[in-house]
């Protein structure tokens, strides 16, 4: 059967398990219950939270007017409204989510199709297509008058799931205020799948691409207008991402041509990317968004409609998205050949990313940004097929880049070795070929998405704002982990929670909570004492081409220059990897 195995199966109820997670609860306490919840007045009302033996935490604060019926499909528009006396005690809602494909025909695909699509699962959830709001977690006994610095996180999953509570900020916070670095958590749910990131020319001609860019920009804009409220300081705000939420970070400096004023003052002035960077696009109505539009609108019925997309608004819900999941999903053959994801415009995101750095049209901040080793492990569990050259070629041709020709993708994969010795996981020797073929693809996604991408993003962006500031580093803190290696959304453990207490887990968290109140990895001032400097030197990238190297045990340096033929074809040849 095409795509299954064993460790696919494994991999993917993994990846389920993962993010179908509730963020832990808070434990009871008699104590705690005595005390008044945290009360914060902003100019709609009052929001209510949770107290915390050390943090408080306000879930769901209502951003935006729920996107349903005329809504669906629209940009996002600003709530005004009062909303009272807000109880923001409980999670917020998920945005309705892209889980699997609902007609997949192979095993693995009908098997997580069902997992995914139980009453349960929503319900664990809370999924809504009501659900554009802000959550806040801060150091228990933070004022108004505390002007902490400001962490906005933005979720990864592909563009097609995830949600705002998907990775609590408890212990993150908890973290920072034993680093003697206190900070403001706040995550923004935006919408995902068809929902945020519909293509097609009906779309772009009705201005409504990039939907889930859209909603990350107004909870941006929230946050400019309110967390002074809730004692951050607005002047002082880095957004953060990991995968797709890393991909948003620098289409939120991309986005407008690099117009991130609001109010007259910039909406963040830094930004941190976990895996992601630049994704070379086709614009909203290119062949392959075109053909998920019409597939989406003949599976819904509406192919026979003077007006497919207000077909499309008016449907129930669950036939909509029944709909919108029908296309193929990344935990699927197709793997990060998206359906849906951000899509040039010439309005929002007025042109691929990657002119968008080459041209200076983005807002340069000082970044944080770097990869995990064995980004394409996870990627490549579900195509036991491409077992050798030709089958190879023909995939990355046939399901990535339809710019470019058989013989371009016969000089990618020329340049990355059959030799399993020399694929991912890398320095795994002749272990954890899952199929014939597994490592050469994995090696080949992860720098393609990911690894050498970066380093294609980071040239241009020192090319063209050669004074910005940027630093850049290596996960390898998994070696040796059977079949996926240091894979992609690994960091999480590490650096979100830290609940792996090592040497990579105190390091980055150190680099990272310097970088919140300083926007440098390497300057320990400002916060309550010196508990962050426990780190060594982080050398600028955009000075040394330099990489620190996280291990388990202890962080090395690394000159970024890997892999030297693999990133000459891959910086070569951009304009014809357009996914």
């Amino acid at each position: 059967m095409k795509g299954f195995s064993v460790a696919a199966f494994a991999g993917a109820l993994a990846l389920i398990g993962q993010v179908a997670a509730a963020p832990p609860e808070l434990p009871a306490s008699p104590v705690l219950e005595k005390r008044a919840r945290p009360t914060v007045t902003i100019s709609q009302g009052n929001v209510v939270g949770i107290q915390g033996a050390r943090t408080e935490t306000f879930y769901g604060i209502p951003f935006a007017e729920a996107p349903m019926g005329n809504l669906r499909l629209k940009p996002p528009v600003r709530r005004t409204s009062t909303i009272g006396t807000f109880d923001a005690s409980e999670i917020a809602a998920a945005c309705p989510q892209f889980l699997a494909d609902t007609d997949a025909t192979d095993l693995l695909g009908s098997i997580l199709g069902t997992l995914t699509g139980l009453p349960l699962l929503d319900k664990a959830l809370k999924v809504s297509e009501d659900c554009l709001s802000i959550s806040i977690v801060r150091p228990a006994g933070t004022t108004a008058d505390s002007k902490l610095p400001v962490l906005f996180w933005i979720f990864g999953g592909g563009f097609e799931l995830g949600w705002s509570w998907m990775y609590d900020g408890n212990s993150l916070v908890g973290n920072a205020i034993d680093l003697g670095k206190p900070y403001i958590f706040v995550a923004v749910n935006y919408r995902v799948g068809a929902f945020g990131f519909m293509p097609g020319k009906e779309v772009l001609a009705d201005g409504s691409s990039n939907l889930g860019l859209l909603d990350q920009r107004m909870g941006l804009e929230w946050v400019a207008d309110n967390i002074a409220a809730f004692g951050g300081d607005p002047d002082k705000v880095t957004i953060w991402g990991e995968s797709a939420g890393a991909i948003s970070v620098f289409d939120q400096m991309a986005l407008y041509d690099g117009d991130n004023m609001y109010k007259g003052k910039p909406l963040f002035r830094a930004g941190i990317m976990n895996s992601g960077s630049i994704v070379p696009a086709d614009p909203m109505d290119c062949p392959k968004g075109q053909a998920i539009y019409d597939a989406v609108v003949k599976k819904a019925g509406c192919d026979s409609s003077s007006d497919t997309l207000n077909c499309l608004r008016n449907l129930p819900y669950a036939k909509f998205l029944n709909a919108a999941n029908s296309v193929p999903g990344i935990l699927s053959y197709n793997s990060v050949a998206l359906s849906y994801l951000p899509r040039p415009d010439g309005k929002v995101l007025v042109r691929s990313p990657e002119l968008s750095v080459s041209s200076g049209k983005y807002a340069a901040v000082p970044m944080i940004i770097g990869d995990q080793e064995d980004e394409g492990t996870l990627f490549s569990l579900f195509q036991n097929n491409v077992t050798n050259t030709p089958r190879l070629v023909s995939y990355l041709n046939d399901i990535f880049f339809h710019g470019a020709s058989k013989k371009d993708m016969e000089g990618l994969v020329d340049t990355y070795s059959p030799i399993i010795t020399e694929g991912s996981p890398f320095g795994s020797g002749i272990w954890n070929e899952v199929y014939p073929g597994f490592k050469r693809l994995a090696a080949i996604l992860g720098d393609l998405v990911f690894t050498l991408t970066r380093r294609v993003f980071l040239e241009e962006a020192t090319r063209v704002n050669p004074n910005v500031p940027s630093w850049s580093y290596l996960a390898s803190y998994n070696e040796g982990f059977p079949i996926l290696g240091t894979f992609h959304g690994s960091d999480l453990l590490q650096v979100f929670y830290g609940i792996l207490p090592n040497d990579a887990s105190k390091r980055i968290q150190s680099y990272y909570a310097n970088f919140v109140y300083n926007a440098d990895p390497n300057d320990f001032s400002g916060g309550l004492n010196a508990k962050s400097k426990v780190a060594a030197n982080w050398p600028q990238w955009s000075k040394s081409r330099m990489l620190v190297q996280f291990y388990a045990r202890y962080a090395g340096y690394l000159k970024d220059d890997f892999r030297t033929r693999q990133y000459n074809w891959i910086k070569a040849n951009v304009a014809k990897l357009h996914i």
